[in-house]
């Protein structure tokens, strides 16, 4: 699936969770840019995970701003699924 997938974030967040000892972790992988895209997977194309002890849950999104506004994006992203999941949104 690649480094940018469903797959690759989910499993980042379970191993970040495990080697943490803590009750949730979220990761993020994806291509902020300049360059790196392709047709498949654009630049801007990114995948959040979140792994907790109710369950594991993947976004995906595809921004369109530079390398920073990108990276921005995808932390308010990660910061904004944490959130829900404590605000009880993720079902």
């Amino acid at each position: 699936k690649g480094a940018v997938s469903r797959e690759t974030v989910l499993e980042m967040a379970r191993g970040a969770r495990q080697a943490l000892n803590a009750d949730i972790a979220v990761s993020v992988s994806g291509i902020a840019g300049p360059a790196g895209g392709t047709p498949e997977k654009p630049v801007g194309f990114t995948w959040l995970g979140l792994v907790t002890p109710r369950g594991e849950w993947a976004r995906h999104f595809i921004w369109d701003g530079d390398r920073e506004q990108n990276k921005r994006y995808s932390c308010d992203a990660a910061l904004q699924f944490v959130l829900d999941y404590l605000e009880g949104k993720l079902t």
